[in-house]
């Protein structure tokens, strides 16, 4: 049988402060050192440039932090020792659903990233086989043919902006095999694409907007969009259901999928989870191939690394899908270099439940305590040189001298990322087709890359490149 559903969280603005005020007086003991005033500047700072705000606060308090944004006072906890306390050793002492991670439960729903406990073990034991190698690799035709269509139009002296270029690749890639729609398709699946993306809009705006609600505001407009997505959803899933057509893609598998007991997913959860997978997977690959291509036109000595490795392992031929999985080190070593850079999850947020120590400092229960693998990753006692991109760095012999819990690109423990496979083997199957034909300079070398962090990482305002021969 199935579980209890997961508790409500407080959705509107008052009785989400309300909340939150509530639970800071309700705190079990004194905050950690830091910046626990109220502040507007440096709500705005945390919001445009959180990173340098972190690594200031972590030379000034240590690992173990609080500041205030806007009203709400957050633990920050950094570094190897602090991420596998969170989401490995103490994960139990940590929830989801009532850290920020609620924000995006009026989009997704009740899915694996909003959810805890036993919702959440049941949910990933019916999801887990669909994610198993053989499934993710059967996946690699049609990244193949998803990005033969998008490179068909390319020509030497174009210019393309390659963040939007490749978040409507990775999203036709998403919608093919998390749905096994055709996106050219006329009627309610062709329109989902854009229906997405006008529903993750709101998270791209500034915070205080994202707070309006009402007629004209952005999340009024998501709200509108996510109901254009359900009627979609909602009407595919029945269809299957009544008609009993299956293929390859997720959904196929989820709807036949059962747990230990027999029971099955409902109708909304498979709608919440199948949204859930459509946001992380098509999100974060975009934002990782765009920052690697953004980091090889940085450092072309390494891409003339990956070029050379391309033509001695397949000679001018497509790679099989063993060989992006497994048979690319080079390549490889430059996918993990970019996601430490630019962890695309950058942030893992949760609310303690008891109190709790962690590198000396004791920690109230009940309060928004978050680990930041962007800034664990920039830590300079952990990755020397820590704004250079040294791929080397991740070669066996070095990953392996890595302390345990530095690299959380995807989250650890029992809620390690369920799509890490697809989101890799489909970074890299673009990856070695656009290397293999083409070579991309920034239009604008001289711009300083800024950094949009939600609720993925993003290069702000795009990434245009000029398309080369190889």
């Amino acid at each position: 049988m199935g579980v209890a559903p997961p508790p409500p969280v407080p959705a509107g603005v008052l009785q989400r402060f309300l909340a939150d005020v509530h639970s800071e007086r309700q705190a079990r003991g004194a905050f950690p050192p830091g910046e626990l005033g109220f502040s507007m500047r440096r709500t705005r700072s945390f919001e445009r440039q959180p990173l340098p705000l972190l690594l200031d606060a972590y030379e000034r308090f240590g690992p173990v932090f609080t500041l205030r944004v806007l009203h709400v006072p957050v633990v920050w906890a950094l570094g190897p020792e602090a991420n596998h306390y969170i989401t490995v050793s103490h994960a139990a002492n940590f929830r989801w659903r009532d850290g920020s991670m609620g924000d995006l439960i009026p989009l997704l729903g009740d899915g694996l990233l909003t959810t805890d406990g036993a919702v959440h073990r049941r949910a990933r034991r019916i999801m887990l086989p669909a994610f198993h190698r053989e499934q993710v690799v059967a996946a690699a035709g049609t990244m193949a043919e998803e990005t033969e269509r998008a490179l068909a139009g390319w020509r030497p002296g174009m210019r393309v902006d390659l963040y939007a270029w490749t978040r409507r690749l990775a999203l036709r890639v998403a919608m093919r095999s998390l749905f096994g729609f055709d996106p050219d398709r006329s009627g309610g699946a062709a329109d989902l694409a854009g229906e997405f993306e006008r529903a993750l809009g709101l998270w791209g705006r500034d915070y205080l907007l994202q707070l309006l609600r009402g007629p004209g505001t952005p999340w009024r407009r998501m709200q509108h969009a996510r109901e254009r997505l359900d009627g979609v959803i909602f009407a595919e899933i029945a269809r299957r259901r009544a008609g009993g057509e299956r293929g390859t893609d997720i959904l196929s598998l989820l709807v036949d999928a059962a747990d230990d007991d027999g029971s099955r997913l409902s109708g909304q959860e498979l709608r919440d989870q199948v949204m859930t997978l459509l946001f992380a997977g098509h999100d974060t690959a975009t934002s990782t191939l765009t920052f690697l291509f953004y980091e090889l036109a940085r450092n072309p000595q390494e891409l003339e690394r990956i070029k050379s490795e391309h033509d001695e392992v397949l000679g001018g031929r497509e790679p099989d899908a063993g060989e992006l999985v497994a048979g690319l080190p080079r390549l490889d070593m430059a996918l993990d270099e970019t996601l430490r850079m630019y962890p695309p999850a950058w942030v893992g947020p949760r609310r303690s439940i008891e109190p709790f120590e962690l590198c000396g400092r004791r920690v109230p229960g009940g309060v928004l305590v978050n680990y930041c693998s962007w800034a664990s990753h920039h830590l300079p006692d952990v990755f020397p040189e820590p704004w250079r991109f040294r791929p080397q760095r991740f070669s066996a012999d070095e990953k392996a001298k890595l302390p345990r819990g530095a690299y959380v690109p995807f989250g650890g423990g029992s809620r390690t990322c369920i799509g890490m496979r697809f989101g890799q083997l489909e970074v890299k199957a673009i990856a070695t087709k656009v290397i293999s034909r083409f070579r991309l300079e920034l239009a604008d070398p001289d711009r300083p890359l800024r950094i949009r962090q939600m609720p993925t990482l993003s290069p702000r305002g795009g990434l245009p490149v000029l398309v080369r021969n190889r």
